[in-house]
């Protein structure tokens, strides 16, 4: 085991494609999040206001039920949580996978994929989720950057 996790949520593969790069450059243990019950294409459509992502994202308090809760947490030091932008923040999801472990002491960089939204607030939003965990705001990336990009970028982190 690494001291360094990748955890990811991808609800498309984007940010999934991303997540393996990291993992490969950074030399980290990888682990996806997923969903008890895995979103569709319907699921994901923001332009319906009825749909699963739209009700999910406009209750702050929704958490989505994991699939399992398996992540080895306790023999990582820096986790990079990645997650695809929603709303200019991170999908609930994100928040119930932190409430479900001990992240105290943890140093968590955030970064995520995006159709061309920022970060937002959502390092503000996850915090609550992990207190004692140390969540920096990390990169935004395209699902076509390189492991030699990601590598140079975990170096800048001094990882």
């Amino acid at each position: 085991m690494s001291g360094k996790l990748v955890a990811y949520f991808s609800a498309s593969g984007v940010t999934g494609s991303v997540a393996k790069k990291l993992a490969e450059a950074t030399g980290a243990d990888i682990y996806e999040i997923r969903p008890a019950v895995k979103y569709t294409s319907a699921d994901l459509n923001w332009q319906n206001s009825n749909s699963r992502s739209s009700v999910e994202m406009r209750n702050k308090s929704s958490r989505p039920e994991l699939a399992d809760k398996n992540a080895e947490i306790s023999g990582h030091d820096v986790i990079f949580l990645g997650f695809p932008i929603w709303w200019y923040v991170a999908p609930t999801i994100i928040n119930t996978f932190l409430e479900a472990y001990d992240f105290n002491g943890k140093k968590i960089i955030l970064f995520a994929t995006s159709g061309g939204s920022g970060f937002g607030k959502a390092v503000d939003g996850l915090k609550p989720s992990a207190p004692g965990a140390d969540i920096q705001e990390g990169k935004l990336f395209r699902s076509s950057v390189s492991v030699n990009e990601l590598k140079k970028w975990a170096e800048s982190l001094g990882l």
